[in-house]
């Protein structure tokens, strides 16, 4: 059997999703105080390029096990019903961590289709997280 490619995967997972732009996105988080905004990306890339202002931290490979409330690992943000948007970098991973939400029964669930990167590169706001983070990269002595 052939390995799936999984951009094209991706491409038919978003068929599936509500896909967000940027001012989408933007519109939501000023009129829904209730939306849970993920960002999906590792903590590294947090640390070093910022993220949008009010996002939460749930890293790819923990999400599900965040997500269910009957796992250990459970954070009492995700909520059934509530409004879910993710993001990662560009809008591949995001995609995959939306459909896995919607798999787990979250029904409110989309992605930002561009990802972090073209949020920051449409000049919006950016939350840095190296000033208060403890992982921050560090000189070697």
């Amino acid at each position: 059997m052939a390995i799936k490619n999984i951009l094209a995967e991706v491409e038919a997972i978003k068929k599936g999703l509500q896909n967000l732009g940027c001012a989408e996105l933007e519109a939501e988080m000023e009129t829904d105080a209730g939306l849970l905004l993920l960002d999906i990306r590792e903590i590294q890339e947090r640390v070093d390029l910022g993220t949008i202002p009010g996002a939460k931290h749930a890293p790819r490979g923990m999400l599900e096990f965040w997500a269910d409330p009957k796992s250990p690992y459970y954070r009492d943000w995700f909520e059934e019903g509530r409004r879910t948007v993710l993001f990662c970098a560009g809008g591949a991973r995001s995609a995959l961590a939306a459909r896995a939400l919607l798999d787990m029964g979250f029904r409110d669930v989309a992605h930002l289709e561009g990802g972090f990167k073209e949020w920051k590169e449409s000049g919006r706001s950016i939350e840095d997280v190296s000033a208060t983070s403890r992982w921050v990269r560090r000189e070697k002595a």
